[in-house]
Order: C-alpha cells, then structure tokens, then sequence
C-alpha cells in the first residue's frame, strides 16, 4: 500500500503538490478562526440545578429538595452519576453526563425531568437551572470605583443597568453580581404584640402580599371614549407597608406598624467582598458560554463596558480586577515565540547535517504543512488553542524534522546502492 502511494505521488507530482497547498491555505484559515484560550477546558459535561428556600436548615435541604431532585435526576438517559450538595437555604445539585453528550441536549433533558421533580418538592419552592458555562467560564471580573456612593446604591446600580447591559453581549451566559447590600423592606415582628392582638406570622405575611400587587378592573364607554379600570397596589416606600391592615377590633384597624418594624436594609450577607485591603467593593463576574472563543468574548465585552460606561454617574468607572485576555496574549505570544525558533532552529540543523538544499527543502516544507494539518483538526475536534494543545504542536516540530532527515536519509542510501548496482553492471 505504501510503496502504491510512494509511487503515485511520483508520477503525479502537480496533484500533490496542489493538495499541500490546499492543506496549507485550509490550514492557515483553520489558524485564523481557531478559539484561543490560555488554559484548556478539562472540566465535566454537567449541568447544575440551584434551589433557593430562604431560612432552611441543611438537613431541611437535603431531604425535602436535594434528595427529591438527585432521585429523579438519575433516571436521565447517558448520565455518568449526579451529585447533590445542601447548605443553609440553598441546595445545589450536579448532574454529570457523558463527554460525547451536546451540552445544549442535557440542558433540555434536565429541564424536562425538572417539570416533573417539582411537584415533589415543597409550595413556593422552584429549582433552576445554572448558566450554560464551564468550570473555566469566569473569564473577567470587574469592580465599581464610585466615591461617595454608598454600597447599597452601587448594587443597585450593578444588578438594574450594568448587568443587563454586558449579558447582551454574545458569547457571555452569566454576569454574576457580589459584593454590596441588596436592599430590602424588612419587617421585624414583635411576637408579645402579635399574641396581644391574636395574630400569626402567616397572617402578617399573607397581608403583604395581598397589598403587593395589581388588579384588573373591567372596561366601560362613555361618550364613544373606553376605558379599562385597574387598581394599582405595588409597595412603594415602608410607610405603605406600616399602614397595611391585618384585621380590624370594634372599628379599629390593627395595622402592621402596631405588632412590628419596617425598614429599608440589606438582605442578609454571608460574606463580604474586599478589594486588596482598601475595604469594600461592588462588582460582577463576567461567565463565557460553553464552547465560546474567550479572546473574541473579552474584547467584546471591554467594548461594551465603555459603552456602558456613559451612563455612569459623574466620577464613577470600572475597575478591571481580572483579565484572562493578557494570560491569553502571553501565553499565545510565547507558543508562537517558540514554533518560529524552533522551526529556525531544525532549517539550520538540516542544512547542516544534509548539505542539500533539495533535500533540506523537502523536509522544511513538511513542517508548516503539518502544523497547518494539525490546526484543521484541532478545529474539526473543537480543541481551543491552548497552552497544552499549542505545547504539543511545538514538542511535534521535532518528530517531523527526524522523519524527514530519516527518510531523506534512507532514499539516498537506496539511490546509492541502485547506482553502485548500475555502474558495476555497466563495467561487468
């Protein structure tokens, strides 16, 4: 079969010569469009389900959400195993697939078993789905520098302007907000008042949320003019909620102000985010979706957050607190670095140790030819160039340097000893 091949590339010279040069220009737009990233994405095909329920213990979690969940989850076709984590008011659970599964195909089977696993869970409580990124998704993190804005107001900022203005931005799944004091109306019941008057938590709970919210009326003409009535019933300030009536004793109302405390404050934090020792900070990490190349979603995403940017009160700009676009540029740059000094370094040696530009020529030839070959398939596998991938391809330069010098070799001493058998026949 190889001595077949051998001897068709030799009488059609044009055709191979035509084909490398098909594989190099198909091999140098291969380079162009390939996904560049620093580190490679080596995490596990799952898709994750996050439970919120505010106020539960973790043995709650575990028994009431997580194992209903995990249970059902199992029974997902081309599922390696499913993990299950519970902690104070939240339960997160992680169904792994196998490699060869589309991420997007998962993520549909997860959420219809999710229709069915939520009638086993408790009333009010509804599992989600996490973004469809990756271990190695966090690929920028920013922080608001904003003087004589409190906190409070920074998140605000953050979670109603800047994050919906970058999740616009193709290729990012999520941007995850920290940091700051998401405000809040609280209500601190008295529990002595709240049996003084002969009420319950549920009671107080149910009344807030019948005063939270709007109602349709019906419509009626006058003059040839129509008209829909509503009614309009949103909280707006903590007064509104103290003047909500619970029940009423010999035609007085018992209002909330009367058996509790409303304020404005934060939701209760577990953490706090701090930014080199200088105190506290507000910002957002910026999570690629899966399969994403993560320099061209970087460069976006700067663009965007000038954009962004505009809309700032005066004296307020972001940040950068990491940005994997330099590792990406430096690690790319060294790579690249060390192919052309590599490929330099094996035109010299087998100038040197061939002596024949022909020959030299033949095997030089094969080394962008195979890089170019390898760039098509790293596409064709959906393989980023990565630190590792990139490394390999440097490590390999050398294998087809001591191929070809091999094969050059043994082509000579068979030419030799053929013309050896020529000339003594000759003289014979």
């Amino acid at each position: 079969m190889i001595e077949k091949l051998i001897s068709y590339s030799l009488r059609n010279r044009f055709i191979v010569l035509l084909a490398a040069a098909g594989l190099l220009g198909w091999g140098w737009y291969s380079i162009q469009t390939s996904k560049i990233d620093a580190i490679p994405d080596l995490s596990e095909n799952q898709v994750i389900v996050f439970t919120e329920w505010i106020g539960r213990s973790p043995q709650i979690m575990e028994d009431q959400v997580t194992y209903p969940l995990v249970t059902n989850l199992q029974a997902l076709p081309r599922v390696k195993y499913v993990r299950g984590s519970s902690m104070f008011g939240m339960s997160f659970v992680y169904v792994i697939f196998e490699d060869a599964v589309d991420v997007y195909w998962a993520r549909q089977r997860v959420l219809e078993r999710m229709n069915y696993a939520s009638r086993l869970l408790p009333e009010g409580v509804v599992p989600t789905i996490g973004p469809d990124g990756t271990g190695v998704g966090h690929i920028l993190w920013y922080t608001l520098n904003a003087p004589g804005m409190d906190l409070g107001e920074q998140r605000a900022l953050q979670d109603w302007y800047i994050k919906f203005g970058l999740q616009n931005v193709q290729g990012v799944a999520e941007v995850a907000s920290f940091g700051g004091f998401e405000k809040q109306y609280q209500v601190t019941i008295n529990p002595n008042k709240l049996t003084y008057f002969g009420l319950s938590v549920q009671q107080v709970i149910q009344a807030i949320r019948a005063n939270n919210n709007e109602a349709g009326g019906r419509k009626f003409e006058s003059n040839d003019i129509g008209y829909v009535i509503k009614t309009t019933g949103y909280i707006k300030n903590v007064e509104e909620i103290e003047n909500i009536s619970l029940k009423t004793e010999n035609s007085i109302p018992i209002r909330i102000r009367d058996v509790a405390t409303v304020q404005m404050t934060g939701q209760l934090r577990l953490g706090i985010f701090d930014a080199e020792g200088d105190g506290e900070v507000v910002g957002g990490i910026v999570v690629m979706r899966y399969g994403e190349n993560a320099d061209e979603v970087i460069k976006k995403v700067k663009k965007k957050m000038e954009e962004v940017a505009k809309g700032f009160p005066e004296g307020m700009k972001f940040t950068i607190a990491y940005d994997r676009s330099g590792l990406i540029e430096e690690s790319v740059s060294s790579i690249k670095r060390t192919l052309f000094e590599e490929m330099l370094a094996v035109s010299l040696v087998v100038i040197l140790f061939l002596f024949h530009w022909r020959s030299a020529l033949s095997i030089l030839i094969q080394i962008p030819i195979a890089i170019a070959t390898a760039f098509i398939l790293l596409n064709a596998f959906h393989i980023s160039s990565n630190i590792m991938s990139l490394t390999g391809i440097a490590l390999a330069i050398g294998v087809i340097a001591d191929n070809g010098i091999i094969m050059s070799e043994n082509a000579y001493k068979h030419l030799s000893h053929r013309y050896s058998q020529k000339k003594n026949s000759n003289i014979n």
